[in-house]
């Protein structure tokens, strides 16, 4: 971490409109991804429950975000799970993958409709082919936030998410939350490998600075001499 500056409302100066060319080990997450064999191992009354799920994560690059000095360029994704014996929603999520090439800080935002939110982080390199995120309870700068009813049953103690970029280009993950469940600790773990099936957006600002190029292009780029 870098030591907090002197002027922290000074905003940086040197900052790319091209988000995606600026993600650094993010940049593999960019895009449509798919699979249909990712395991759920979670607790159930009987003990632990073994489910096979369908994964679709869409995550598209963000405009540079400045907190005064501190830049990040990010995604926002978007997860949707479901399985092959159900219609209705497995599992959903919403968050933003950051990084700061100041520090080589990696952070992962998530957000669930059952009442919980998280910030985990770690470090990494721009070419580094895996990386990980914490997130501890009870932690101000990188913890984990839950209802009432989640803290008293299913509390989450810890998070941890490991992501391995492969050869071929897909990915792999394994997520795993330390919970306690009624008194006793239950490791919960999902893991999965997708595949890329549509490539990234642009983020807006990266659209209108490429729009306005292509028009000065076509406009002649200036006036004859």
């Amino acid at each position: 971490m870098l030591p907090i500056p002197a002027v922290i409302f000074t905003a940086p100066q040197d900052v790319s409109p091209d988000g995606l060319a600026n993600l650094a080990p993010l940049r593999r997450l960019a895009g449509a991804w798919q699979a249909d064999k990712g395991i759920d191992v979670n607790p159930k009354a009987e003990g632990p429950e073994r489910r096979t799920f369908i994964e679709h994560i869409r995550m598209d690059p963000i405009d540079p975000q400045a907190n005064g000095p501190q830049l990040f360029y990010g995604l926002r994704y978007h997860i949707h799970i479901d399985t092959p014996e159900e219609d209705i929603t497995f599992h959903d999520q919403v968050g933003y993958w950051l990084w700061e090439p100041a520090t080589g800080l990696i952070m992962q935002t998530l957000a669930i409709p059952r009442g919980q939110v998280l910030l985990a982080s770690g470090k990494a390199k721009p070419d580094d082919r895996k990386i990980s995120v914490t997130a501890k309870r009870g932690d101000t700068a990188y913890g984990i936030c839950s209802t009432n009813f989640l803290e008293q049953a299913f509390r989450t103690d810890s998070y941890r998410c490991d992501i391995t970029f492969n050869e071929d280009g897909s990915w792999t993950y394994l997520i795993q939350t330390e919970l306690f469940v009624r008194g006793a600790p239950f490791n919960h773990h999902d893991s999965n490998t997708l595949k890329l099936v549509a490539p990234p957006k642009l983020n807006p600002l990266a659209v209108i600075v490429n729009d306005r190029a292509k028009a000065d292009v076509k406009g002649g780029g200036g006036t004859a001499a």
